[in-house]
């Protein structure tokens, strides 16, 4: 662009009011300081863009056909201030999270029903798939918060503990059980256990593998919910995140085992870029759930 984009605002203006003392007064500035710029972009576009005469100003054929594209663009320019607004003030946009089904369910639900109810024309948008995956979702931009099972270390994202969580043992209603299971005995079970890639098995994988004890499970499965389906029939000891098994607990679906000494607890965090500003409506969300960002 060989003209300065200041010029073909005050163009704009006064070709829209066709009226140099018009457009000063709308943009703040002296009648002879519009005139002296029409004159320059007209000279730099070596093309007569107004006619003169007393009642004013008109386009020529050569302004008119400038006009037509210069007003395109200052309305797109209008849209994207209009957009960014709304963004700033949370009436408008998208906020994208990555979760997994279980953490959406049992953590996430409620909050996403009150930032719905608070910010209506925010859009949502929910990614779902393996912890590892979710990450790199918000690493390739194509989701901005991610709600993880920890731990994770990656030095491209400030990640931040939300919840604490305790991995159980449960089993059906029928199921033989004993008062109280050691590591051992426990592992002696026909376990019921989330798929090796996952997080969770990991971790239960890791705690048992530093008591040289090795999980050989009869089925493996990808749904943390289908854990608690599974083991409420009777096919065998399921590994469940207790905060997320509450109500089939309470329901007697599903009974706790107890194992001496329990799992470590471990913790649902938060995921986003390190050195990206978060959108307004990812701080609000954060906030809303009472985490600092």
């Amino acid at each position: 662009m060989k003209t300065k984009l200041d010029y073909y605002k005050i163009f704009y203006e006064t070709a829209k009011n066709e009226s140099f003392s018009t457009a000063a007064r709308n943009l703040y500035i002296s009648q002879s300081a519009i005139s002296q710029c029409i004159r320059q972009l007209e000279a730099d576009l070596n093309t007569k863009l107004f006619v003169r005469s007393r009642r004013g100003v008109s386009l020529t054929n050569e302004g008119r056909l400038l006009f037509q594209k210069v007003e395109s663009a200052m309305q797109s320019i209008e849209q994207g201030e209009t957009l960014l607004a709304q963004l700033q003030h949370l009436d408008g946009g998208s906020l994208i999270i990555a979760a997994g089904d279980a953490i959406t369910t049992h953590y996430l639900l409620p909050y996403l029903e009150l930032f719905h109810a608070k910010y209506p024309n925010i859009r949502i948008e929910m990614a779902s798939s393996y912890s590892s995956r979710m990450l790199e979702h918000v690493k390739e931009g194509k989701a901005e918060l991610a709600f993880v099972n920890l731990p994770v270390e990656d030095s491209e994202l400030t990640v931040t503990p939300c919840l604490e969580i305790h991995d159980i043992f449960v089993c059906g209603p029928e199921y033989k059980a004993k008062a109280s299971y050691t590591w051992s005995e426990i592992a002696k079970e026909p376990l019921i256990l989330l798929e090796t890639n996952a997080v969770s098995r990991r971790y239960i994988d890791g705690k048992f593998a530093s008591k040289r004890i090795k999980l050989e499970p009869q089925i493996e499965i990808a749904v943390h919910d289908m854990l608690i389906r599974f083991a409420s029939i009777n096919l065998g000891v399921s590994c469940v995140v207790e905060e997320f098994s509450a109500d089939a607990i309470k329901s007697g679906s599903v009974k706790p085992l107890v194992l001496n000494p329990p799992l470590p607890p471990r913790h649902i965090g938060c995921a986003y870029l390190k050195h990206n500003p978060l959108s307004p409506a990812a701080k609000a969300f954060l906030e809303l759930m009472g985490i600092n960002s």
